[in-house]
């Protein structure tokens, strides 16, 4: 989850998008402010990409009613798990798509494929119009190749260490795949070094550390385990950031310089159409944020994965909640809220932790809920009014070598154990 500068924590600095590395504006070097982000066209352009996914999402409903049932529940899917390869292969898919809450191996595929896409075309020369739609992929860095080699075999070292204890329920196998792991790789940079050191780290720390929080800390409090989830993101991550920094083979890589004209001209303004379709992407792109690939086309192919395997077998997706949809709904608006009351923030190239409550706030409340209207409307707007501020607080106080990935997912959790209880007592 990102993210910001992984050169300095100072969340300000954060490039379009999150972790890579932009070096502090000299007063020599401050390019012009640019007019970006307004409000009538970021609204616009945000609630009206939050409208499509709801459509999409009653659509979903009205199909999977129909549903054939192809495929094994979630419950028969976990008793499972270890029973063979192929199962222990779909659970280690399923892992990709949990930190969303799908935990669906075909939105894993889905979530591969559009990335894969997108890193190709981007890759092209001979279709510039074409790397323009499918958008930036990890930020533009060319790091995704190692950012996903790292979180997969981080991912990989926690199912073989700790994929035993699925035979006594559900386990938070999922956790080191989208922190400490690909994090590594933005502050040390490419290379094996970084990539197997990061994936060992977070396995080793991240996964044991939810293994203790959830029945220590979320349980007795009465909240889900997406709290102590996340809290063993934070926690593990910055201990695998405080342990790199201590060895000696890794290095921290030096921030790029700025891209020439990447700011326009001072006078240069933007149209409330550019301003929506900026801020509709951004809403897009905060569906696959926290795998650190922030791409709209990868987002897209995560959704239609996880809407594929609810239509075939509606007990499966989202722990079998049949709740989907609502998730869907739910994470868009989120997303869109925050876009919305956080526009400054992303102003000039800059960035905001909109994303922190996607996979955190938003669909804890709707499985609280039952898919509630509470639930979704109340846990999407007061998500996105906390969580993105908490983030960012807590990212500008952290040294240099802890990636902002610390402060974004214990924001997660504090505003996850905020608002649930609030949530509880407007239910009521």
């Amino acid at each position: 989850m990102t993210h910001s500068s992984a050169a300095t924590s100072n969340p300000a600095s954060l490039p379009e998008p999150a972790q890579d590395p932009v070096p502090q504006q000299t007063p020599q070097q401050t390019p012009q402010r640019v007019p970006s982000y307004g409000a009538a066209g970021t609204a616009l352009g945000a609630f009206g990409m939050a409208a499509v996914v709801g459509l999409f999402a009653l659509l979903l409903n009205f199909v999977a009613k129909g549903s054939p049932v192809a495929g094994p529940s979630f419950e028969d899917w976990l008793s499972q798990a270890n029973d063979s390869p192929l199962s222990g292969l779909q659970w280690f898919l399923g892992d990709m798509t949990e930190p969303l809450l799908y935990k669906s191996d075909l939105a894993a595929l889905g979530l591969l494929a559009g990335a894969a896409v997108a890193w190709c075309v981007g890759r092209s020369r001979k279709c510039l119009r074409a790397t323009k739609w499918v958008g930036q992929l990890s930020y533009g860095t060319g790091l995704w190749p190692w950012v996903l080699t790292s979180a997969s075999l981080s991912l990989l070292l926690s199912n073989l260490a700790f994929g035993w204890m699925l035979d006594d329920g559900w386990q938070p196998t999922f956790v080191p795949f989208v922190c400490a792991a690909p994090a590594m790789v933005f502050l040390y940079g490419a290379g094996w070094r970084s990539c197997v050191t990061g994936a060992v780290l977070g396995a080793i720390t991240v996964t044991p550390l939810a293994l203790l929080f959830i029945p220590t800390v979320a349980t007795p409090l009465g909240l889900p385990p997406v709290v102590g989830c996340v809290l063993a993101m934070a926690v593990g991550s910055a201990a695998a950031f405080a342990a790199a920094r201590r060895l000696p083979w890794l290095v921290l890589r030096k921030p790029d310089p700025p891209a020439e004209g990447r700011h326009p001209a001072s006078g240069f303004t933007r149209t409330v159409r550019k301003d929506a379709k900026v801020a509709a992407r951004r809403v897009l792109k905060d569906f696959t944020e926290t795998h650190f690939f922030a791409n709209e086309l990868a987002s897209v192919g995560v959704i239609l994965g996880v809407s594929v395997a609810f239509v075939l077998s509606p007990g499966l997706p989202s722990y079998g909640s049949a709740l989907l949809p609502h998730i869907l709904f739910a994470q868009a608006l989120t997303s869109a809220a925050g876009v919305v009351l956080w526009r400054r923030w992303y102003r000039d190239e800059g960035w905001a932790a909109s994303y922190a409550s996607v996979v955190s706030v938003a669909p804890a409340a709707v499985l609280a809920s039952g898919g509630s209207w509470t639930g979704i409307v109340g846990g999407a707007v007061l998500g996105a009014a906390l969580a993105p501020p908490i983030a960012r607080a807590i990212s500008a106080r952290l040294p240099a070598g802890f990636h902002p990935v610390i402060g974004n997912t214990a924001a997660m959790a504090l505003s996850t154990a905020i608002v649930l209880p609030v949530l509880g007592l407007l239910g009521r």
